[in-house]
């Protein structure tokens, strides 16, 4: 963007990365920079039902992980670079980019601005949506478990664990497909800030979770819209304003929260 701030030289595109996906869902993809520079990458398992090539806690692929990279270097036969402190550099049988793992189809990520702190909604499949906060080396637990309860009939992977629960979860008769948001950080509406804005794909349901770092707990989870606002996905400003995007015939719409004068 050197000769204009607002325009991308479409020339300057490099690939930094290429992952083969096995089935044609659970694709994740979100992609966010950190406070500390590096780029975070999330990947679903790669797809169908039950991952069926256990790709949640195999260790020697990148699917079912958040990944952490280096765009300003690169290392060796890579197109970017292991940051030195990335949690798995010198362990065997996981790949080095590896930041956490154990996720079946993370749907968004997102960086609190104030605290740092890294949350990820990961969509279910039989009972569970989960809320996580992604600590640096965690194991979340798909496909062993699904929330904070035991997955299918097959054996733990061995060598695995221990898991991580979700902050919060929400079963099925609340909706099926979480769209995870941000934390809102902007004093306009008091009323949310500091709360982690999320929503469900298939209910059109939007809450606000509160959340206590010391206990590591969700203490209160608040009802915003009871229904039929389908959103693919939240974005933040420089000021912390939360904004969302929806299934609209209106695709160009962008939307903010407001507070009901009634």
């Amino acid at each position: 963007m050197k000769d204009n701030p607002l325009k991308a030289d479409p020339a300057s595109e490099e690939i930094l990365l290429e992952l083969p996906q096995p089935y044609k869902n659970h694709n994740g993809g979100p992609i966010e920079f950190g406070p500390d520079g590096f780029l975070y990458i999330a990947f679903g398992d790669g797809g169908l039902r039950n991952d069926p090539v256990k790709s949640g806690q195999d260790r020697n692929q990148l699917l079912g992980s958040i990944l952490r990279i280096d765009v300003d270097s690169k290392s060796p036969g890579l197109n970017y670079g292991i940051p030195a402190d990335n949690p798995f550099v010198n362990a065997t049988g996981i790949k080095p980019e590896t930041y956490a793992y154990g996720f079946r189809n993370p749907w968004r990520i997102a960086f609190d601005k104030a605290s740092g702190r890294l949350w990820m909604g990961d969509v279910g499949q039989d009972l569970y949506e989960e809320v996580n906060v992604v600590e640096k080396g965690g194991n979340y637990g798909w496909s062993d478990r699904e929330g904070s309860a035991p997955f299918g009939n097959n054996p733990p992977v061995a060598g695995v664990g221990p898991y991580i629960e979700p902050v919060w979860q929400y079963d099925h008769m609340a909706g099926k497909s979480i769209t995870g948001g941000r934390v809102f950080n902007s004093s306009r509406v008091p009323e949310l800030k500091n709360k982690y804005i999320y929503a469900d794909y298939v209910s059109g349901a939007v809450w606000a979770l509160s959340y206590d770092p010391a206990t590591g707990k969700a203490t209160r989870n608040e009802q915003l819209i009871s229904g039929g606002v389908p959103i693919f996905a939240f974005g933040e400003d420089q000021e912390g304003e939360i904004y969302y995007s929806r299934d609209t015939n209106r695709s160009e719409v962008l939307y903010r929260f407001e507070v009901d004068p009634k």
